[in-house]
Parts: C-alpha cells; structure tokens; sequence
C-alpha cells in the first residue's frame, strides 16, 4: 500500500491534525508514506511545525473541492472539553466544534465526486454517562447528562457518511496518556511536587489507553476493512483514581497527601466536575476480540515509558 510514488500513495485528511492526539497522528502517518493533509484555522507555517513539513494544509473547508480525493478522513476536531466552565455559551462552542464541524465535513464529503473509503471519528467514553462500577462495553446502556448527549450527537453526525458507503469506525477515546500534553501533564507538576491526591472519594474509574495505542488503533482500522462501528479506544485494565493517583505519585518517587473533596471540586468546577467525579469503567471488547494486542495494558508500565521520555 505504500510507495515512493506520490500519485500512488494513501491520501488522508486530518481534522484535529494539531491537537495532541492529532499531531503524534500525522507524523505516524507520514512516516509510514501515507500523503497527510489537515485542515486547520491555525497559520500554515504552524500547522507544519506541528504535524510535520510535509503536511499539506487547509483552511477551512470551502477548500475541498469536488474533484478532490482523499482515501480515509480521521476527524478529530473540538474545543478542550477540559477547559473553562461549562457556561451555556460554552456548552455551544463543545457542540458546534464537533456536531457542526462534523455536519461540515459530510457536506464536504457529498460534494466529492469520488468518496472516501473510510471515515475515522473521534468520540469519548463519556458516550456512556457516569455509571459507577458497571463494566462497559460498546453494547452497553447509556445514561443521559450533557457529555453523553454531546458524545453521541456527534457519533450521529459522522455515522451520516455510512448512507455514502463510506465505513465508518467510531473511537470512544477514554483518557489518553502520552508525553507533552493531555490532562496527564497538567497534573505532574502538583504530583512532583507532592500536592497530588485523589479526587473525591477515589472510588470513581479511570478509563487510559496509551496515545501510542491510539495511533496503533486508529492505524488497524485503516487496514482491516472489517472494522467498522464504535470501538472503545481504551487499556484492558481500567483503574479507580485512587489507584490511578498512587500509582502515578509512585511512578514520580513522590507522596499522594492532599486528596482534593468533591464539594470543592463541584464548586471550582461546577457541572464540568462530572469528568473527574464520573465513573466509566470501559473494556475494549470489541478491540480483544478482533485480535488488536495492546502495547500498553497496565498503568504503570505506561506511565513509566511516558515518564522516561526525553
């Protein structure tokens, strides 16, 4: 599938392209010969000091014309869900960085004389609600509050490209873990200095993967044309945060004392304290019975080879 011959290779559009999953994708992706575009509002120059020199970039998608090809899309895009306060204006820019961006990108996609064969999708695993210790698996039942309604409006949307013939696989992300950003990097500093702890009572579960078990997903779904619906992008052995903060406190040769209390969260945080408190214990059923072998299984494993990195 590979070779030398530009005309010959894979084409991929990228949306999210500079983001933190997004941008260990694209150079994965280039170094493995595919021809990489992404599309992004941020200056051409920056996107390729991001994603890699021999990116082609776009700035919006009024660029895509009809005649143009790209054999797989991956659509990554959206506002941090871990940022400001979940004011309704906020809520807004969540939904319209995902659902109207994705409603964008199908129309883009109509337009196209020829279709892409695939169509990877970002999600989360808050598509499931917060449901304590139940162990979940893509068949499982839902329970409504604003991430799952965000994170299944937005399957809704991408899963429109299917009525093109386009395979669609759909990655319900749990928390990724990789060196030089995500929520992992903002917790090392207080961790290292040993004003870490756990969050609430603790007992809530933490559903990781590896981002470079992401990349390997995202990569298989691109080669095995069975693949198709929704996979949870998530290590076969999720832990509570209490074991979560220990095992990172322990990883940093550092204390977990200062446990932070739920009121405290709720109140800093207000509704947007649901992704810290909430509990999803997700399994990757689909992902163990299609063979896909993990790189990274265990915290502390993972975390080590992400604290070692230079």
């Amino acid at each position: 599938m590979t070779t030398n011959n530009d005309e010959t290779k894979i084409k991929i559009l990228v949306t999210g392209g500079t983001g933190f999953i997004g941008s260990a994708l694209t150079k994965c992706l280039l170094n493995n010969s595919y021809h990489v575009t992404v599309l992004s509002r941020a200056t051409f120059s920056s996107v390729k000091s991001v994603c890699g020199a021999e990116v082609d970039v776009l700035g919006s998608f009024d660029q895509i014309e009809a005649d143009d090809f790209y054999n797989i899309v991956i659509n990554l895009a959206g506002a941090p869900i871990f940022g400001s306060r979940w004011t309704d204006s906020r809520k807004n820019i969540l939904r319209d960085s995902r659902i109207k961006l994705t409603e964008q990108l199908i129309n883009s996609i109509a337009r196209m004389s020829i279709k892409p064969e695939l169509l990877i999708n970002g999600s989360a695993i808050g598509y499931y609600g917060d449901q304590g210790d139940t162990q979940l698996t893509e068949q499982s039942e839902v329970k409504a509050d604003f991430s799952q309604k965000l994170c299944s409006d937005w399957e809704q949307e991408a899963l429109k490209a299917e009525l093109m013939g386009i395979r669609v696989c759909l990655m319900r992300t749990g928390l990724v873990l990789g060196e030089g950003g995500g929520l992992l990097q903002r917790m090392l500093l207080p961790f290292r200095l040993g004003l870490g702890g756990r969050l609430g009572a603790g007992n809530q579960w933490m559903s990781w993967i590896h981002r470079d078990d992401w990349i390997a997903i995202a990569l298989k779904m691109i080669k095995d044309s069975s693949m198709q619906g929704a996979y949870n992008a998530t290590a076969p052995n999720p832990v509570t945060n209490s074991q979560f903060t220990l095992t990172l406190a322990e990883s940093l040769h550092r204390p977990a004392l200062l446990p932070v209390p739920a009121w405290l969260l709720k109140s800093l945080l207000g509704e947007m304290s649901e992704l810290v408190l909430g509990s999803q214990r997700v399994l990757p059923e689909r992902l163990n019975l299609e063979g896909y072998q993990f790189k990274f299984t265990h915290l502390e494993s993972a975390l080590k080879q992400i604290l070692n990195q230079k």
